[in-house]
């Protein structure tokens, strides 16, 4: 007997009906849940709706394309903000850049007490108390370096290496001693110092801001050449932090260097020994040491055997072999090769004889 609601003869062979047709088709419970989408009621459907289906929210809480690219949009903009207010409350912000100071100078002139000795350029020397200095840049050495509070060790080495390179180019390099140039000391300078260094080259003047012996040793050209051997030389550099952000370095060094007449008569005329006692303050700050250049503090030049009352702002006027100076009265014996000691207060110095070679 058919069932309830199917045709009476069953259904027709080749045509679906039956439970069998629906039977793989199963529509679980985990299935129903997951759907996106659910059909209107009949009631619903005859109200305002126009659409058949709704959205449905997702059975398992996991946040649709648009809610998370908001999410990540929020969290970009916290991100930010947190940066940008760290930022404006840090309290360890880089250093302000502030502009080097003017050169102090002070260049003092040393007279000899008698005629000036000359002879040979070696034998001169080995009499001297420049026997046992070492030649050129040998003569300046660096010294055991060592981390300070705010720089690390290869930061002080860097500002010693420059402290020499400075002196280097300023005392030994023969170019400059015979006034040809002035560039290799004037590369080394901080930009702040440099419109005050060439006005001590073109105009120099004993005015405590722009003596030229105070950046450069330079002899004139017109009256001295300086001879073999190489300048000798002997002295001491010193590194101490200044400030959390200044490394201090002092250079206090002997030059002595052998000359001769610039124009020689026939012969050759015998050499005499001039000796520049020479002491620097230099600064580094962090830019410095990068940039590889230093901010010159002060510098003291004591040199001799020279007149007193000659001008000591341009290019150094030595007294050669057999010259004496005028007699002067009152200044004080210095000697130029004594080490840690200050520098002579006076305008004008006496060579201390100890600092001439031996008969």
């Amino acid at each position: 007997m058919a069932g309830r609601g199917d045709p009476p003869e069953g259904n027709p062979e080749g045509l679906p009906g039956g439970d069998d047709e629906y039977r793989a088709v199963v529509f679980d419970e985990a299935f129903v849940r997951a759907a996106q989408l659910q059909e209107y009621s009949a009631r619903e459907r005859m109200g305002e709706h126009a659409l058949a289906v709704r959205s449905r929210p997702d059975p398992t809480g996991r946040r649709t394309g648009s809610g998370q690219a908001l999410l990540l949009v929020l969290l970009i903009l916290l991100a930010f903000g947190t940066a940008v207010y760290l930022g404006l409350r840090n309290p360890y912000q880089p250093p302000l850049d502030q502009r080097a100071e003017p050169l102090r100078t002070t260049v003092v002139p040393l007279a000899p007490q008698g005629p000036v000795p000359g002879g040979d350029p070696a034998r001169l020397l080995a009499r001297s108390p420049a026997a046992e200095y070492r030649s050129g840049a040998a003569g300046i050495n660096l010294p055991v370096a060592a981390r300070t509070t705010h720089f690390s060790e290869g930061q002080v080495v860097t500002a010693l290496s420059i402290a020499k390179d400075y002196l280097v180019a300023s005392s030994l390099e023969p170019d400059v001693l015979a006034g040809r140039t002035v560039r290799p000391a004037r590369l080394l300078l901080d930009p702040d110092q440099l419109a005050q260094f060439d006005r001590s080259v073109e105009s120099p003047a004993d005015d405590g801001r722009h003596a030229l012996a105070a950046w450069v040793i330079r002899f004139d050209p017109r009256r001295v050449s300086v001879a073999e051997p190489a300048p000798r030389v002997q002295g001491t550099l010193r590194f101490a932090e200044s400030t959390a952000d200044t490394l201090d370095v002092t250079a206090d060094h002997t030059f002595t260097y052998a000359l001769r007449p610039a124009v020689q008569g026939p012969g050759e005329p015998a050499a005499s020994l001039f000796t520049v006692h020479r002491t620097l303050h230099l600064r580094f700050d962090r830019e410095d040491l990068r940039m590889h250049r230093a901010e010159l503090l002060t510098s003291t030049v004591e040199a001799g055997p020279q007149a007193c009352g000659e001008d000591t702002g341009g290019a150094l006027r030595p007294l050669l072999a057999g010259a004496e100076a005028p007699a002067t009265s009152g200044p004080a014996l210095t000697d130029p090769y004594a080490a840690d000691r200050p520098a002579a207060p006076a305008l004008c110095g006496a060579l201390a004889p100890a600092a001439q070679p031996r008969p």
